[in-house]
């Protein structure tokens, strides 16, 4: 047995129950067995890995179980443990890929008169249908016209356009659906758990994405990850496995993007390519991002509340308009088909940034500017007592809240500073600002920073260079050596990504209330009968 079938194949589920996902072809073939409404025939269409062969031998034991046709089969008559083994004589599975010919479907049918052997039914499961001739297709088609009782035919394939609409109309066809990433990380949590193997969840959400909503392709490559990984599954072994690339490469790029960085974008392209990153990868999985980015816009419910991501989805949803996120996936799309007619890779990936710093939407408003202007207007900035250590720019006073000041050098003097207007002023961006976004400042000692972040927030600190790329940041504003420290606490005062979205919350408010109190909406209420939807009211501040 190859490795990657093991769980596959241990894990195939004997019963309905046991099924994940395709509730309903569930149903109607529960129903079915339960009120005795058979068909002769059925069609199950749906790529591969979805269910279509295992959902068929339930189906098969369900009519041939000793207790009688059931939506329950008991799993332990001969029956039903034959049909689990492959051994039982009256269910035939055919795979039309490799028995193509009208000679192979004559001595099918030929067969087909006779009565079973041993069970109810005799069960025909032919496996990717299309592949049969046109031919062999004819010689079928009368059977199906006039089936004997004792026969059911099951058909099975990945791409029912091939097959002939007069075999089509003689079955009752039910079309199995990719299985969701969230639904397959949970069948493999629970397989994981079974196993009492240790696993980290973001290493099961990409082998979830890699398996492309096939259930089985994403078993098989959990049997690849446990072999590459000495029984341990975490996010960085299944990265190396699966040539992925980075998730937080690819925030850094929205973040970039989003201050206007052009440099920073080259930076990071550079460094993706110093690590020998696959840069049509890049882009595929760019434009997976900026969908979920869409989707967090304007179906956030689709964005689970157990999704790793979700808080970073949602706050890049928040950032960027609808329109750049539409134009910035037709910008990664056009760039991953173009890729191979580019000079390299490098230059196909670089150039697809390129565009997106170049174009954007009409009337589309610099964040950048947007987001200093906001968290320094904002009243609610907290701030701490630190020594004076001649930045290259002193920040201005404001109305803040001081905590208990460290003890200074001898000689220093104190100024009152403010974390978000600090942060403001500081040339970083990408994942290093987000991390400082949510964090606050605790102390600033002896030349140490301690800043905390909230444990939510924890995903931030396993990017180790956006530590570094803030350090950075911090000695240079200080014209001094700063050594950063970031721990996980409760944030006792406002963060600046807090202070950020109750200013959005806030204009998004009186936008509303604006609406409700202008002259012409109201006299179209009264006079029209107008209604206001409030979810459509954007402030334009």
């Amino acid at each position: 047995m190859s490795v990657t079938s093991v769980l596959a194949r241990k894990w195939r589920p004997k019963i309905f129950a046991q099924l994940a996902g395709q509730k309903h072809v569930v149903q109607a073939l529960s129903n079915a067995l339960t009120q005795n409404r058979l068909h002769h025939a059925y069609l199950f269409t749906g790529t591969r890995g979805v269910g279509k062969t295992t959902i068929a031998r339930i189906f098969a034991k369900s009519l041939n179980c000793i207790s009688g046709i059931t939506a329950i089969p008991c799993g332990i008559c001969s029956a039903c443990t034959e049909i689990d083994s492959g051994r039982f004589v009256d269910l035939i599975e055919l795979d039309a890929a490799s028995n193509t010919g009208i000679d192979n479907m004559r001595e099918v049918l030929d067969n087909a008169q006779y009565l079973p052997t041993l069970g109810r039914y005799k069960v025909y499961l032919i496996d990717e249908v299309h592949m049969l001739s046109k031919a062999a297709f004819n010689s079928m088609l009368k059977t199906l016209e006039e089936p004997p009782a004792h026969v059911k035919f099951i058909l099975a394939t990945t791409d029912p356009q091939k097959i002939p609409v007069t075999v089509l109309s003689r079955c009752l066809q039910f079309n199995l659906k990719q299985l969701p990433p969230a639904l397959i990380v949970t069948h493999l949590e629970y397989v994981l758990g079974q196993e009492d193997i240790t696993f980290e969840i973001a290493a099961l959400a990409l082998l979830a994405r890699a398996a492309q909503g096939s259930m089985r392709d994403a078993l098989s490559l959990l049997d690849q990850a446990i072999a590459y990984s000495d029984s341990r599954i975490d996010e960085a072994t299944v990265r190396n496995m699966l040539g992925a690339i980075d998730q937080s490469y690819l925030y850094d790029v929205l973040q970039t993007l989003l201050v206007r960085d052009g440099v920073g974008l080259l930076r990071i392209a550079d460094d993706m390519q110093s690590r020998s990153l696959a840069f049509d990868v890049a882009l595929q999985d760019l434009a997976t991002l900026l969908h979920r980015v869409a989707l967090a816009q304007t179906v956030p419910q689709a964005i689970a509340e157990d999704e790793p991501e979700r808080t970073r989805l949602l706050e890049l949803a928040q950032s960027f308009s609808a329109k750049e996120i539409q134009l910035y996936y037709q910008i990664a799309i056009h760039g991953r088909n173009e890729i191979d007619l580019a000079p390299d890779e490098y230059a196909g990936f670089t150039m697809t940034l390129l565009r997106m710093l170049a174009f954007r939407p009409a009337g589309a408003k610099a964040m950048s500017e947007q987001r200093t202007a906001e968290v320094t207007a904002s009243p609610m900035a907290q701030a701490i007592v630190i020594p004076a250590l001649e930045p290259k720019q002193q920040p201005q006073p404001q109305p803040i809240q001081t905590i208990s000041p460290p003890v200074n050098p001898v000689g220093a003097t104190s100024v009152a500073l403010d974390w978000s207007t600090l942060l403001a002023q500081l040339n970083v961006q990408g994942m290093a600002r987000e991390l400082a976004k949510h964090c606050t400042l605790e102390s600033f000692v002896d030349g140490r920073l301690t800043l905390v972040l909230a444990p939510q927030h924890k995903h931030l600190l396993t990017n180790k260079m956006a530590q570094e790329k803030l350090q950075a940041a911090l000695t240079d504003y200080f014209v001094q050596s700063v050594r950063l420290s970031v721990t996980l606490g409760v944030n006792n005062m406002a963060t600046p990504a807090a202070v950020e979205q109750q200013v959005k919350q806030t204009r998004q408010q009186h936008a509303i209330e604006a609406i409700m109190q202008d002259p012409f909406v109201r006299e179209a209420q009264a006079q029209l009968g107008a209604q206001i939807l409030e979810e459509t009211i954007k402030s334009i501040q």
